[in-house]
C-alpha cells in the first residue's frame, strides 16, 4: 500500500470517528454568531431536546449541528458551564485529535517567531490562537501553561505531546490556578508536565532581563501583554527624573525607566513582588525604592505628604470581573487616577492602563476626563495601545481584546 493509500486510509477512519460523536443540536437560529466566527455555545442555545448527549462527562467532544442539521464544528462540551461548548475545527472530515494540536501549534509559533528574534512571549492566546481554553507563555526552554476548560484539561497529555513535538522545551509546567477553573469544576493545582518546576521564570525585555516568581507569582510569571505599551510609551518619557509605578509587580515597567536614569518607586501590596522587583532592578545594574501597601492608601498618603512625580504609572488588576460590577468599577478607575493625577506636577506625565474587558476604551478615556476636570486640570493623550502582537485578538470574539492604555500629559489649564 502507498503512502498516499495510507492518508487516505486515515483520513476516512478519522472521518468515521467524527461521525460517531454525540450530536449536541441548537436551537433555531442560534447558529448565526457560529457562522459568523465565533466559538462558543452558551447553555441556552442549546436545544437538549433534540440533542444526542445523554450523560456526556465534561469535556467530552461533540459535533454541533444547527437545528436543520447543518454541521457547524467539532467542540468539547461541559453540562455544568455557561459556556456550554467550544469549537476547535469546522471541518467535518478532520475531528479534533494529536494531528490539530500539533498544527495550531505550528500556526501559533510561526507568527511568535515571526515577531521576535527571542523566544520570549506568549506562545499560545486561547481562542485567538484556536485553542480556546488554553494559554502558553514561553520563557526561554520552559514552556507555563494555563488550562481554563474540562474540555483542554482532559487534552492534557495530547498537549504535553504536541509542545514537545513543536517546540521541544526542556520544561513545561501547568499552572492552573485561575478563577475560571473553578466555573467549569475544575480543582486548581501546579505540576509539571515535563522536567520540572521552576521557582522562577526568566525573561528578556529589549535590553534587560527579568526573573519573575512562579507559583507565588501572578498569571504565568509575566505580562507580556503589556510588553508593546512599554517599548511604545517609555521612549516618550526620556528624561523623566521621578517615577511611581503602582501596582508595579517585579518591575516590568519601573526597571527600565530605573535604568534609563529616572529615580523609581513600586508600590504593591505583595512583599514577594516588590522583592522580585528590587532583585530585577539590581540585576540590571540600577536601583528602585518600594511602598508596600494598597495602592488606594498608598496614593493617599503620597498625596498627604505632598509628594510629587513627573510620571505616574498605573497597570491595576481588573476592577471589573462582571458586566454587573461596571458602575463600581468605572467609579474606582476615576479615583485611582485622580490620586494619581495630584501627585503630578504642573507639567507631568501619566500612564492609565485597564485589563477589564467590560471596561471599553471609551469609558477609561472618560475617567481620565473626568478625574482631570475634578482637578482643573488639562488631559492630553499622547498614545494609545493595547495587548502586545502575542495576544492575538479574534475578530469575532470582543472578549480577546481586553488590555486598554493611555499615555498622557496632564497640565495646568
Amino acid at each position: 500500500m502507498s503512502a498516499q493509500d495510507d492518508a487516505a486510509e486515515l483520513a476516512v477512519a478519522a472521518s468515521a470517528a467524527g461521525a460517531a460523536l454525540p450530536v449536541l443540536r441548537l436551537k433555531h437560529r442560534e447558529d448565526r454568531r457560529l457562522a459568523a466566527g465565533h466559538l462558543w455555545v452558551f447553555s441556552n442555545e442549546v436545544d437538549t431536546a433534540a440533542s444526542r448527549l445523554g450523560e456526556l462527562a465534561p469535556g467530552s467532544l461533540v459535533r454541533v449541528h444547527s437545528d436543520r442539521d447543518r454541521f457547524l464544528g467539532y467542540a468539547y462540551f461541559n453540562p455544568h458551564s455557561l459556556i456550554a461548548a467550544r469549537i476547535l475545527g469546522r471541518d467535518a472530515a478532520f475531528p479534533p485529535g494529536p494531528s490539530l494540536l500539533v498544527h495550531r501549534l505550528r500556526v501559533a509559533l510561526a507568527l511568535r517567531e515571526r515577531l521576535y528574534e527571542q523566544p520570549y512571549y506568549r506562545l499560545v492566546h486561547g481562542e485567538s490562537d484556536l485553542l480556546p481554553g488554553l494559554v502558553v507563555d514561553r520563557y526561554g526552554e520552559t514552556l507555563i501553561a494555563q488550562i481554563a476548560t474540562a474540555g483542554m484539561e482532559v487534552q492534557k497529555a495530547a498537549i504535553v505531546a504536541a509542545l514537545v513535538k513543536v517546540v521541544r522545551p526542556a520544561n513545561i509546567v501547568f499552572k492552573n490556578d485561575s478563577g475560571a477553573r473553578e466555573l467549569e469544576g475544575l480543582p486548581k493545582y501546579l505540576e509539571a508536565g515535563l522536567g520540572t518546576v521552576p521557582d522562577t521564570v526568566t525573561v528578556l525585555e529589549g535590553r534587560l532581563r527579568f526573573t519573575a516568581p512562579l507559583a507565588a507569582g501572578q498569571k504565568t510569571g509575566w505580562f507580556y501583554d503589556q510588553a508593546y505599551n512599554r517599548a511604545l510609551f517609555l521612549p516618550l518619557a526620556r528624561g523623566v527624573g521621578r517615577a511611581l509605578d503602582v501596582f508595579s509587580y517585579a518591575g516590568g515597567w519601573a526597571v527600565p525607566l530605573a535604568a534609563a536614569g529616572a529615580e523609581v518607586t513600586c508600590v504593591d501590596s505583595s512583599a514577594a513582588a516588590l522583592e522580585a522587583a528590587s532583585r530585577n532592578a539590581q540585576a540590571n545594574g540600577t536601583a528602585v525604592h518600594t511602598i508596600r501597601a494598597d495602592a488606594f492608601a498608598a496614593l493617599e498618603e503620597l498625596n498627604a505628604a505632598r509628594a510629587s512625580f513627573d510620571l505616574v504609572i498605573l497597570d491595576p488588576p481588573a476592577f471589573i470581573k462582571r458586566r454587573k460590577d461596571a458602575g463600581k468599577g468605572e467609579a474606582a478607575y476615576r479615583r485611582l487616577n485622580q490620586l494619581a493625577m495630584q501627585l503630578l506636577p504642573r507639567d507631568g506625565l501619566l500612564v492609565s492602563c485597564s485589563c477589564s474587558y467590560h471596561l471599553e476604551p471609551g469609558a477609561l478615556l472618560d475617567a481620565l476626563q473626568k478625574a482631570g476636570r475634578h482637578l482643573g486640570r488639562f488631559v492630553q493623550v499622547l498614545a494609545s495601545g493595547g495587548q502586545a502582537p502575542d495576544h492575538p485578538v479574534h475578530p469575532a470574539i470582543p472578549e480577546t481584546r481586553y488590555l486598554k492604555a493611555f499615555l498622557c500629559r496632564v497640565t495646568q489649564e
